[in-house]
């Protein structure tokens, strides 16, 4: 065979695999749970068995390579796991294990009877078990390899709104501050920005809205797409992942067991079991227009705040006016952001009211700063 250089991607994986198995002795060596440290020693044999098999393709393909050291990443990070504490390792490897699944599936998918197909497949399997075996010690739910997440109508309002009226906020008390006539009357200039603002606002926020859902969608439609070929290569592991989904709802094991192999006879029931058990994604409630519309017109409702006022008089009382109703409806959606962060009402609706509070002020000086630099 010719001399060629190794392919890059299988020295890639050869060297993770080489980190993995360090890092899972630096793992056992700080474990004080005799059960734990034992497992973990296990698992780097396993990733010793793995980088053997890397050599070995290696070899036959005409790349004769040494079994590589710690890489400088790896030690760094056992270096810190021996002064904070191993735990910070545990999910750096899950997430490792899962990355590893994502690509030997990709390898073997690739290439199903080419060179490296079948380590390929053999790795992905176990790696997945590998995987399944830190988040049941670190107490997680599903698969790392596989992240979803979605967010709802009411908080895409409350930050669509937030956004709009902050920004604009923002942008009225510099137009303020530029015009030069203090808070005495406010020019037609300000109107004007300030409607533009609230229409580049909408505009921007709501197409913002509609590629993160398109990308969700997507993200979504590529992991089912994985699942449904784990569920094709790998039937006996997902047999017993969904077994023990169901043992943890309470169903006794040998009922879980048998309707597990039930459901796995069938590939598209397997499929939405495992779609809805284990990726927790449900049917699409929204669309990516629908999302796009919902923030853009939230955000134009919260940048029309602080204009509001001054299509009806451009005096004095419209322009306190306008800055008072801002800050009240700051204080209000940081009251409402509460829902979401856990925090208490009053805290974070005061968090936003010194936030508009800063804009505002911070606008004001910049737009007259402008002013008179020109």
């Amino acid at each position: 065979m010719p001399e060629t250089a190794a392919p890059h991607i299988w020295l890639h994986h050869l060297e993770d695999e080489a980190d993995a198995a360090f890092l899972y002795r630096e793992l056992a060596q700080a474990e004080r749970d005799p059960h734990k440290a034992e497992l973990y020693r296990k698992l780097a044999s396993v990733e010793d068995r793995h980088v053997e098999m890397w050599r070995t393709l290696l070899a036959e393909n005409g790349h004769q390579v040494e079994t590589p050291g710690p890489s400088r990443g790896a030690r760094l990070r056992a270096w810190i796991a021996r002064r904070v504490g191993a735990g910070v390792l545990l999910p750096m490897l899950l997430q490792e294990e899962g990355r590893e699944v994502k690509g030997y599936l990709s390898l073997y998918q690739e290439a199903p009877d080419g060179v490296v197909g079948p380590t390929a497949l053999t790795l992905a399997k176990e790696s997945k078990e590998h995987a399944e075996t830190l988040a049941s010690i670190s107490g997680t739910d599903g698969e790392p390899w596989h992240k979803t997440g979605a967010g709802g109508f009411l908080r895409n309002v409350v930050y669509g709104f937030n956004d709009g009226l902050t920004a604009n906020f923002g942008l009225v008390a510099g137009m303020l501050g530029a015009q030069g006539g203090g808070l005495e009357v406010a020019s037609h200039a300000v109107v004007v920005a300030g409607l533009a603002g609230m229409a580049a606002d909408a505009l921007s926020m709501g197409s913002s809205g509609y590629l993160a859902a398109k990308s969700e969608r997507e993200v979504f439609e590529h992991e089912i797409a994985m699942e449904k070929e784990e569920i094709r290569l790998m039937p006996e592991l997902e047999q017993e992942e969904l077994s023990l989904i169901y043992q943890t709802k309470g169903v006794p094991s040998e009922q879980a067991q048998a309707l597990a192999a039930q459901i796995m006879q069938d590939p598209a029931r397997a499929l939405e079991e495992q779609v809805r058990e284990e990726l927790k994604i449900g049917e699409a409630t929204t669309t990516p227009m629908r999302e796009a519309w919902i923030t853009g017109t939230a955000t134009a409702l919260g940048a029309f705040i602080p204009v509001a006022p001054l299509l009806f008089s451009t005096g004095r009382a419209a322009i306190w006016a306008s800055f008072l109703l801002a800050m009240v409806s700051h204080f209000a959606v940081g009251a409402a952001r509460s829902f979401f962060t856990g925090r208490g009402v009053i805290r974070s609706g005061m968090d936003m009211f010194l936030v508009g509070l800063g804009v505002a002020g911070i606008g004001y000086l910049v737009g007259d700063w402008i002013v008179k630099l020109l």
